[in-house]
């Protein structure tokens, strides 16, 4: 059964079974300011055809190309659609951008990222860019992805808490069992944990999964239904109903559960901006941010949200609708603590955590042409990729919500809006 302890140590090992910590501590303490605009992306902030050359040209020269995001090839493929989509009709286009070079130190994103955010919201992409390129001149963002699991949660009915009783005495010694039988139904998912939540004559049982690159909420529930299938073939005591999922394990929904623990990937991201940056290219001041912080986390404690953050699922959608993720999800992913601090020398110092990015870099919507190419911009297609892209989400997170905040703390939200987020 899981508690603090035990998920302490899960992250511990979750880290250290694959990268040397030593080495991401001193990646961290060692960053130092970066100031290349050589390496900027060209800005733009009304779109011209002269401007979207600019940018292919740009990243052409880095050896990122977009046959199908520029529409220099069409879609023809419609039968490799099959298990994206039912009763195909056609391609919806949303507006792609682009944000960089964003500058991420962590265990598997190393480095300066292109980022694409497709949106029909004007300023978001203007707003995560100036965050991105505050945060890079700083020495960047630290981003560990420190947890992963994804969890299904079937219920089972009984007459009385008697026969309840009984299955979970035999059910739980079970677990070897179950973790064989995962293995045989997925080659990529593993079983790490088994909960049990009792009210009543229902018993919840929580199968906790890691699913390697895949997003996994398909893999962990064919996982979960042989599990139950081998529970009914040989449990002493029948329950009278069961359902592969009791919706509790917070499957697209922000839940207290979830935000405690992790779903998916539980992501933790920081960096200290000098008083010069903040002034300079977020056009406020450290104290104000702060304070804007203080006084808003008390405006969301009072709203009830869980978490507290500005516009996490801005920047989350955008990327998922960019790079194929189920796009649902964002209504658990979006749930974040971000946090602002005046630093002992007057700079800044802010960190956002997010502890259930249900994401991946394989299955899904992740192999489809424009997505997989906004993959590809990142360094994600494919598999080994899922924790790089789970940082650089944290990452982009982060880029966010300074910028939002400093808008807000400064008195140009609107203006920026209205400007930018508007037809002429």
């Amino acid at each position: 059964m899981t508690n603090e302890n035990s998920e302490a140590k899960k992250a511990f090992d979750h880290i250290s079974s694959t990268y040397n910590l030593e080495t991401i501590i001193t990646a961290i303490k060692e960053k130092a300011p970066i100031n290349d605009n050589a390496s900027s992306i060209p800005i733009e902030l009304k779109p011209s055809t002269e401007g979207t050359k600019n940018r292919i040209d740009f990243l052409a020269e880095r050896n990122k190309h977009f046959n199908f995001l520029t529409g220099k090839k069409p879609f023809l493929d419609i039968e490799s659609l099959e298990g994206n989509i039912e009763n195909y009709l056609g391609m919806t286009m949303v507006p792609t951008g682009v944000i960089g070079p964003m500058h991420v130190i962590g265990t598997a994103a190393k480095g300066d990222y292109y980022v694409p955010l497709a949106t029909s919201e004007g300023a978001l992409v203007a707003s995560y860019n100036r965050g991105a390129r505050a945060t890079r001149m700083a020495g960047g963002i630290t981003s560990i992805c420190y947890l992963e699991a994804l969890q299904r949660s079937p219920v089972f009915k009984f007459n009385d808490m008697g026969d309840l009783g009984k299955f979970l005495v035999w059910v739980i010694p079970q677990m070897p069992q179950f973790q064989a039988i995962t293995a045989e139904s997925s080659r990529f998912a593993k079983l790490i944990d088994l909960g049990a939540n009792i009210e009543g004559n229902h018993l919840i049982l929580t199968l906790e999964f890691q699913t390697g690159d895949a997003a996994g909420q398909n893999m962990v529930t064919l996982c979960t239904q042989a599990i139950c299938e081998y529970i009914l073939k040989n449990t002493p005591i029948q329950p009278n109903v069961w359902f592969v999922e009791g919706n509790y394990s917070g499957d697209k929904k922000a839940t207290a559960r979830s935000f405690t623990h992790v779903r998916g990937k539980k992501v933790s991201a920081e960096v200290t901006l000098n008083r010069e940056i903040v002034e300079k290219v977020l056009r406020t001041s450290p104290e104000l941010m702060a304070e804007y912080w203080r006084t808003s986390t008390i405006g969301v404690i009072q709203s009830g949200a869980f978490g507290a953050q500005g516009h996490v699922a801005n920047g989350l959608c955008a990327l998922f609708m960019a790079t194929g993720q189920d796009v649902a999800c964002v209504a658990e992913a979006a749930v974040g603590i971000t946090r602002m601090e005046v630093t002992d020398d007057g700079g800044l110092y802010a960190s956002v955590t997010l502890p259930n990015l249900v994401v991946g870099t394989v299955g899904g919507g992740t192999a489809l042409p424009t997505q997989k190419e906004c993959l590809e911009l990142m360094g994600c297609a494919g598999s080994g990729n899922a924790r790089k892209y789970a940082e650089i989400c944290g990452a982009l997170v982060l880029s966010g919500e300074l910028s939002i905040a400093a808008a807000l703390s400064a008195g140009h939200f609107a203006s920026a809006h209205k400007k930018y987020g508007r037809k002429s």
